[in-house]
């Protein structure tokens, strides 16, 4: 019988003032979040004044991660209404003021601020996070290895932030093309063991661009602070279901990949093939081709078709195939959150974008 691997999501959402629709910071509404005692899941703050993060508690189940998903997101609804200002689930601010943002006064986020200079001045952008435990690292490195063809499909099922700066990026997911600025981004490399995961980290530690192993923005990586392979490469989701339905996929193939044979080097997919996909997933979302390999493209609806085909007796045994199944078909049907959120706008410009918003906070 195959391990059913346990699984928390985090999910970063960006605080709006009502009346200009900038990013806004509200100290009193983060100090109510982070308070200790709400049981399915914790918050903090992010790099931004403007930011706020929720994480689940470890899940098993499919409800528990939903519970937690919507307990945040409706207490986070309440406070921002309390004080004023609106909550934007997109991954990246369709508007933002001139001038550099108010960062977070940790020490860590203002050395953060100050070695990237004006990368963290528009680092305007949320993702959502998934974990998933692993029994060992050596275990998690073979997910890594296995997982890079996948991550440029998962940003595109993923992509929700078509605006920036007042207008469309022509992107659907613009916070991916914005990641690749920082100093260690894009698919990991390659590892022959976690022995040798840990060497390449501590190099790019004794480096003086990496703060430290959280500054590592590979799309997916070892945690260093849970027995977890995190997958980084998500745009904030509009709705609960749209995060539950990632981690769902996620899950799985971090499942199919821990009980897989290591691949042979001839299947190790070219790096610079990898790196143009997530360009192409950022830009097209699944409204175009996706890299496959060894080369050449195929139509992205295809390719997630073949993702839960590969993923299905992993799927099976979590009692998440029907799920899954239903999910990729609504997104199939109904588009990503860029595409919803394109047609919000187009319905009524920003004064409907952001009232999308606001109803997908409060949706399953």
């Amino acid at each position: 019988m195959r391990m059913v691997f346990t699984f928390g999501i985090e999910e970063e959402f960006l605080l709006l003032d009502a009346s200009t629709g900038f990013p806004t910071g509200a100290q009193e509404l983060t100090r109510a979040l982070i308070s200790p005692g709400q049981g399915a899941f914790t918050s903090s703050a992010e790099l931004l004044d403007a930011q706020v993060e929720s994480s689940t508690r470890v899940c098993t189940t499919r409800e528990e991660a939903l519970d937690a998903l919507l307990g945040f997101r409706s207490r986070l609804a309440e406070a921002a209404a309390s004080v004023g200002v609106r909550v934007a689930a997109t991954g990246a601010a369709p508007r933002i003021a001139e001038g550099p943002p108010v960062l977070n006064s940790s020490d860590r986020y203002r050395r953060m601020g100050l070695l990237t200079g004006a990368v963290a001045h528009e680092q305007y952008v949320n993702g959502t996070h998934i974990h998933v435990g692993i029994p060992s690292r050596d275990t998690g490195v073979r997910v890594l290895n296995g997982i890079r063809p996948w991550l440029a499909l998962l940003g595109a099922v993923a992509a929700n932030s078509p605006y920036w700066r007042g207008q469309d990026s022509s992107f659907a997911s613009w916070r991916m093309v914005h990641y690749r600025r920082w100093s260690v981004q894009g698919c990991p490399p390659v590892f022959a063991d976690a022995q040798d995961y840990a060497r390449r980290l501590e190099s790019l530690l004794a480096t003086d661009v990496v703060l430290d192993a959280g500054h590592v923005g590979w799309a997916a990586r070892l945690s260093e602070s849970f027995p977890t392979v995190e997958v980084r490469i998500a745009d904030a989701q509009l709705q609960a279901r749209d995060s539950l339905l990632l981690a769902t996929l996620v899950r799985a193939l971090v499942s199919t990949l821990a009980s897989a044979v290591p691949a042979l080097p001839a299947a190790v997919p070219d790096p610079e093939l990898l790196d143009v996909g997530l360009w192409q997933a950022a830009r097209f979302g699944m409204n175009g081709n996706l890299v496959s390999h060894p080369g050449g493209s195929v139509p992205a609806a295809d390719h997630l078709t073949a993702l839960l085909e590969f993923v299905a007796p992993a799927l099976e045994e979590a009692g998440d195939r029907e799920y899954a199944a239903a999910g990729v078909a609504r997104v199939l049907a109904g588009g990503t959150g860029a595409e919803r959120q394109r047609t919000a706008f187009r319905s009524g410009g920003y004064a409907e974008l952001t009232d999308l918003y606001t109803r997908s906070l409060s949706a399953e």
